[in-house]
Parts: structure tokens; sequence; C-alpha cells
């Protein structure tokens, strides 16, 4: 087997650094982690430019469904065009109709924006009510990776469901994420073809040394951060997997 791609989620420098220490291979570069992720600044993207790593850039421009308005669509489109001035590597994207099911026309046209850039589609593939459909429709686009849960609240849960996802359309790669850590890498990759996975590697941030930050609720309880060590017991336990297949 060849080496799994380790994908962490930053929302922060500190983030990109921990990330890049760990051994992953790429980051998704969001703000807003708590709230599964929101557009980065033009301010972070600089700084992920400056980094080793290639930078997936989640475009969504707030917290909540995936139902997207048209002054929505147009801010996401702008997003899109921010990244390929920053010179990253690709976008991570997605929209729903109310339904659940994946809005095609949203779809088509935030693809169309994005060529040349690397694309992800996110998390509203784990709200559609029929996985094979959808992962037939995503092929037709083009886009060759689906970030996903299975549909369930943590990848290990949804796993029959990645596992059909993967079945349904070989060519696109279904990366793994939620939940994800080095204890459970290995019940993936017995799953599906692992070419990819995503995950946090968090833990819970310190306490502002200043207590005031807490309380005028600029950090909020509960609050996490990239785990440089997390990253690397997860890179570690990728590296293992490999090995041990093509041991085989």
């Amino acid at each position: 087997m060849n080496r799994i791609t380790l994908e962490i989620c930053v929302d922060d420098e500190a983030g990109i650094r921990a990330a890049a220490d760990g051994g992953a291979d790429r980051i998704e570069l969001c703000a807003a982690l708590g709230v599964g992720g929101l557009t980065p600044s033009a301010g972070l993207m600089l700084l992920a430019r400056r980094s080793s790593l290639p930078s997936m850039v989640m475009i969504r421009p707030r917290a909540g469904d995936f139902v997207w308005n048209r002054a929505e669509r147009d801010a996401m489109l702008a997003e899109i065009a921010a990244v390929k001035a920053a010179g990253l590597a690709g976008v991570v994207i997605g929209a729903s109709l109310p339904d659940g099911r994946l809005d095609t026309e949203a779809m088509t046209e935030m693809v169309r924006a994005a060529e040349g850039l690397d694309i992800t589609l996110h998390r509203a593939i784990d709200l559609v009510p029929d996985p094979a459909e959808s992962m037939r429709l995503v092929e037709g686009l083009g886009v060759r990776r689906v970030l996903s849960s299975g549909g369930a609240t943590t990848a290990l849960s949804g796993i029959d469901r990645l596992k059909l996802m993967s079945d349904t359309a070989p060519s696109v790669t279904v990366m793994p994420g939620g939940g994800v850590s080095a204890l459970n890498a290995a019940t993936f990759a017995d799953a599906i073809p692992l070419r990819e996975i995503h995950a946090s590697a968090s833990v819970m941030a310190e306490a502002p040394s200043l207590r005031a930050i807490a309380e005028f609720g600029f950090q909020p309880a509960g609050s996490k951060r990239t785990d440089r060590d997390s990253v690397r017991a997860l890179r570690d336990a990728l590296d293992l997997i490999a090995g041990q297949a093509t041991d085989r």
C-alpha cells in the first residue's frame, strides 16, 4: 500500500505548525472549527501559503446548514477566487437542498469557479438520503474526493455507509473524518481502500492566563487546539498500516 495521506483540519497558525511538525501531508484550512469550519481570513490564507503543507480551504460563509441563497453563493464564489489568488492547493465545498440532497446547480457553479484547484466535497454528503445516488452525482461533477463520517456522528459508526460510498464510485476517494485517531485508523483500512484520512488531532486548549478572556467569551469553554503529538501518533499508525499491507 502506498503512503496514506493524512489531512489535519486547523483554524489558526499554531495548528498549521502542529500539523506540519507532527507529519501531516495536508491541512484543511478553516476558521471556527467549533462549528465545523468556516472560510478562513485572507491573513490565515497567507500564513498557510508560507507553510510546507498544501492547504485545502473551507468555503463556508456561515454556521448551520448548507442551503445557500444567491447572496451566499456569490460570496462563496468570491472566496474561491481568493483561494486561487492566494496560490493555495484547493477548496472544500458543498451545497444542499432543503431535503438534504446535494444542490447540483450550486455545486456545478462552484466546481466551475474552482477550475484548476483540487476539490473536496465536505460533510454535506452526510445529510443526503441516498448516498449511492449522491456519489454518482459527485463522480459526474468531476469531484475526486469526499470527506464523510458515513452519515453518523463518528466515522467509526458510519463505516458501513462509507464502504457503500466507496464501492459505488471507486474513482472518488472516500476520506473518513469524524472521531478518527491513531486508535481506530486500522478499522477504516480494513473496510475501504484507505488512501486518505482526515482528523482534527485536537486536545482541550489551556485555560487563558487572564481570567477576563474567558469571562468575556473571547475563548469559549471547551475550546480545542491541534496537538502535534496526536498528529504524530496518527501518522505513525498510518505508516504501520501501509507497511503491513505492503508486506502481505
